[in-house]
């Protein structure tokens, strides 16, 4: 018996899905069709419960100037994006059909302690710590927007709180930077250098890479949602961590 029931499960990294597609076809869509087939199975005398799914801001593709709203196309660009829009597909489509009431949260770049390694700021205090130089596609140039784990989960506590149903809510942690500037930052937090080239190798391209992500998340904030979390003091805490605690 719930109320809730969260999907966070997710193929997430781009560059496996360009390698091998097939497991974010079977995670990322088929994993889905799964849920709601189970959520609309589901009896009690209360009803169905509501299914809060994780989407991505990658949905819509990317951006050159502005924010995408959650009223825009969705355009993905890659198939671990394209499996994702999918998925958003299918929960809407099964709300409609069989009255699964649903939430999709489309966050941008999520970070924190104990991120999974194939991420940008945990691979790159890896990489650090090996003295491996830290591989950047297309020049560093693409720029994300960033979200501190903890106030998305508070995006998620504020949806329940709210007793929204059958919406769409992008969040954004308003941070935006460009990859190349985020190691960066990164390098002068672990060495206390200003000599970044020596820890660099710009020689990677990935096909079909996105150059901006911005989502616009003021329909969110309308229900009082905000984050707390500031990057640059959280970034110092995590390769302060990693510093310290090399796990991998």
């Amino acid at each position: 018996d719930c109320d809730y029931v969260i999907n966070t499960a997710a193929e997430t990294h781009v560059g496996n899905s360009i390698v091998q597609a097939k497991d974010f076809v079977s995670s990322n869509i088929n994993g889905v069709y799964n849920i709601l087939e189970l959520i609309k199975n589901f009896k009690r005398e209360g009803g169905k419960p509501t299914l809060i799914h994780f989407s991505t801001d990658e949905v819509y593709g990317d951006i050159d100037v502005g924010s995408h709203t959650e009223n825009d196309l969705l355009k993905p660009s890659n198939p671990y994006s394209s499996t994702k829009a999918a998925a958003d597909m299918l929960v809407c489509a099964w709300a409609r059909t069989h009255a699964i009431p649903y939430v999709i949260l489309r966050p941008t770049n999520n970070y924190g302690i104990y991120q999974y390694v194939e991420k940008l700021i945990p691979k790159t205090c890896k990489y650090l710590h090996l003295e491996r130089k830290i591989p950047l596609h297309q020049n560093g140039t693409p720029k994300r927007c960033w979200l501190h784990a903890a106030d998305t989960a508070g995006a998620v506590l504020k949806v329940i709180e709210s007793d929204s149903l059958n919406k769409i809510y992008n969040i954004s942690g308003n941070y935006e930077d460009s990859n190349l500037n985020v190691v960066k930052k990164i390098i002068k937090l672990y060495h206390q250098s200003d000599d970044y080239e020596k820890f660099l190798d710009l020689s990677y391209d990935r096909p079909g890479q996105d150059t901006r992500y911005s989502v616009d998340d003021s329909k969110l904030r309308g229900i009082k949602w905000d984050n707390e979390k500031h990057f640059d003091l959280e970034l110092a805490n995590i390769v302060d961590f990693y510093k310290n605690n090399f796990i991998w």
